[in-house]
């Protein structure tokens, strides 16, 4: 896929904005019989935004009126899983379709460190600067202070604290602001996104847009200072900001070619729990069994908090109004961010890359056909609560899901639970027990038939990776890769957008 054009917004945070554009000019194979030409495709993903976010699925809640009219007008997946639960590996096995085992990115980059990865356009080569300050600080746990101004001050400060980082604002690879203004971003990346739907349109081109966005990550800082909703909490006034600003996404992209635009809706992980009253809600997936032992079982574990996001897919014409996808709901097939990647070449007319294995499946009978296609198993990566980054020591096979390790994030409050390895593995039938509460009889003959399959799918896996083409990140730190547009001042400090 050429990339003809590549406008991008970038902030590089405790969170990610992101607006990234290729022009389409696929062709090597013909697409579903279904499609007449080459399509548009428009990838939107949430950062830690909770399954229970959504009012489509926490009747009652009205903070996202825009997605929830997406979801009557499309499909509505109930058992679709980021690829990690915590951003790095999260994001870079959506973009190829690979575990991080695969690719090599298996925990989040920090400050000053570079990753070089392949994914579906093109290999980029950016920096993962991970943390940082801003002149106005939004809500967070705990609350941070603005960026530095005097080189003299003392730098002691808390950890989750930089103010001698500050978060730049990228246009390609130009820092265009430094300290970015936090308040004003989601307006500059919106009608960023707006502009590239036109410009298509005006070029006759088809594209791809994936809108990675800042929000429900904290610092939050959405529109909670207007008037006209000061009367909610940070939380769900973001929450509103984040789904206005997708309604503008779909009101821009059903204007300029509805009937041939697939919006893709996804979350890269679970809420941060740790945040309190600044993180969302994982619905009715409580991860009891670890909750009950401490600690939190949303972002950061393999519970199903950790790792199962809202997702809407949206392509009028193509995909029928109001549906829920009948594979989750018949036969207990999950799917997973890492479909996206395979998906949107096989609707493109493109080939996989070869010499390479992929995790993610194409489901582009589910979307257009809604068949029964799905992941008969799905591991879920650990993603920092247990074992090592990466290891595949979770497992979820039809209804079941099985642990070899459990561990807790950081709850509210500060309490964590201990890392756990279970030898037999911990195994739960989600189908009875959706919190994770009470494990299966390991005496039971229901377990001993579960145990042998999953231990076949986990090693037949294991095999593959250890026989694939395989990445590595490079993850050692340089302090000259954290950006910055003028070093003589102590937080990079630029004019600004004029």
């Amino acid at each position: 896929m050429p990339a003809v054009s590549v406008p991008l917004l970038l902030s590089g945070a405790v969170f990610t904005a992101l607006v990234y554009f290729t022009t389409n000019h696929l062709g090597r194979r013909d697409t579903d019989s279904y499609l007449k030409k080459k399509p548009n495709f428009i990838i939107v993903l949430a950062d830690d935004i909770g399954w229970g976010d959504l009012g489509l699925n926490r009747p009652g809640m009205n903070h996202t009126p825009n997605l929830d009219r997406m979801a009557q007008e499309g499909m509505r997946f109930t058992d679709f899983h980021s690829p990690a639960s915590t951003c790095s590996p999260s994001r870079a096995a959506l973009l190829t379709g690979r575990h991080g085992l695969r690719n090599g990115v298996t925990h989040n980059f920090a400050v000053g460190e570079m990753a070089s990865r392949t994914s579906w356009p093109i290999s980029s080569k950016s920096p993962g600067n991970d943390m940082g300050c801003t002149d106005t600080p939004g809500y967070d746990i705990p609350s941070c202070p603005p960026c530095a101004r005097d080189p003299l001050l003392d730098g002691d400060e808390h950890k989750e604290c930089y103010s001698r980082i500050a978060l730049p604002l990228f246009e390609n690879l130009r820092i265009v602001e430094q300290p970015l203004n936090l308040w004003t971003l989601a307006e500059q990346y919106t009608q960023k996104a707006i502009d590239i739907i036109h410009h298509a349109r005006a070029s006759g081109q088809s594209f791809f847009l994936y809108v990675a966005l800042a929000h429900m990550h904290v610092p939050l800082s959405a529109a909670s200072r207007e008037p006209s909703i000061t009367h909610i909490d940070p939380y769900a006034a973001s929450l509103e900001e984040m789904d206005s600003f997708v309604g503008r996404i779909k009101t821009a992209s059903d204007a300029s070619d509805k009937e041939n635009t697939l919006i893709w809706f996804t979350g890269d992980n679970g809420p941060w729990e740790k945040k309190c009253q600044f993180s969302g809600s994982v619905g009715p997936f409580l991860g009891r069994w670890q909750t009950d032992r401490g600690g939190s079982s949303a972002k950061r574990t393999t519970w199903e908090g950790g790792h199962r996001v809202p997702t809407i897919a949206y392509w009028p014409g193509k995909i029928p109004a109001n549906v829920t996808s009948s594979a989750l709901l018949r036969t207990l097939l999950s799917h997973s961010g890492l479909d996206i990647f395979p998906t949107v070449l096989s609707l493109a007319g493109e080939s996989l890359p070869s010499q390479r294995q992929y995790d993610g499946i194409d489901v582009t009978k589910v979307l257009l056909h809604q068949s029964d296609t799905g992941h008969k198993s799905l591991f879920h990566p650990n993603s920092g609560a247990a074992g090592h980054f990466g290891d595949l020591q979770t497992v979820r096979l039809g209804q079941y899901k099985a642990f070899y390790i459990t561990g807790a994030a950081e709850a509210c409050g500060g309490g964590t639970g201990q890392e756990m390895v279970h030898d037999p593995p911990l195994i739960f039938d989600l189908s009875r027990d959706e919190g994770e509460g009470v494990p299966l009889d390991s005496s039971s003959a229901e377990y001993s038939m579960v145990l042998e399959r999953v231990e076949k799918e986990r090693q037949a896996v294991l095999t593959d990776i250890a026989m694939d083409n395989v990445s590595r990140a490079d993850y050692a730190i340089d302090p000259s890769a954290a950006p910055c547009c003028d070093r003589s001042h102590v937080a990079c400090r630029c004019r600004g957008l004029e």
